[in-house]
């Protein structure tokens, strides 16, 4: 019998720890995308994604119109097809044919290139970016005592009262003045 009560006192403690353990556990909230536009690099970075794609965009455009100009020069040499020139014109519309062929694969190479290489330029110029604010909450969640911050700004955080906004916090921690206006991010492609 006293081995049982001895039981039943170490579990009520247990539980009473456990409870007030939980009790203390702070829960705070941030919304990210209020903080990214808030900090400069993400201007820096759209500003230097923006002339990247850009030149991409540029390379395609001129590879598109050189193959409008051979599919017109093409379609101009088959208006001149007579019986007379058959065989010089039907040669020469099948090596056209061919080379607009071959830029049309070219082109699609091309258009998955770009945006290979538009997507390693993304990661390149807004990891960076991304991995400093999520430091700097973490920072600030650590420092405050935080066990939980939520992102209000993603999906799923359907409904939340209490905790506390740490937005203001972690600009501090960044270093951005909290009436900083937030710098304009570019759409994503």
């Amino acid at each position: 019998m006293k081995h049982l009560v001895k039981v039943a006192v170490v579990a009520a403690g247990l539980f009473f720890t456990v409870n007030a353990a939980n009790a203390q556990q702070k829960f705070g909230h941030i919304n990210s995308e209020e903080l990214l536009k808030a900090m400069p690099e993400i201007k820096v970075a759209d500003t230097n994604f923006e002339t990247f794609r850009k030149q991409k965009q540029t390379a395609l455009e001129q590879m598109g119109a050189e193959h409008q100009k051979k599919t017109l020069a093409a379609q101009e040499l088959y208006k001149t097809l007579s019986e007379a020139n058959k065989d010089a014109v039907n040669k020469e519309l099948q090596t056209r044919s061919n080379e607009i062929a071959d830029l049309e694969k070219r082109i699609t190479e091309a258009q998955q290139k770009a945006e290979q290489e538009l997507a390693t330029k993304r990661n390149e110029l807004y990891q960076p970016v991304f991995d400093k604010a999520e430091a700097a909450v973490k920072a600030v969640a650590k420092e405050k005592g935080y066990a939980y911050v939520f992102d209000i700004s993603q999906p799923g955080v359907v409904y939340f009262e209490g905790g506390d906004d740490l937005l203001a916090a972690v600009k501090t921690k960044l270093g951005i003045s909290a009436t900083a206006a937030p710098a304009t991010t570019a759409k994503k492609p």
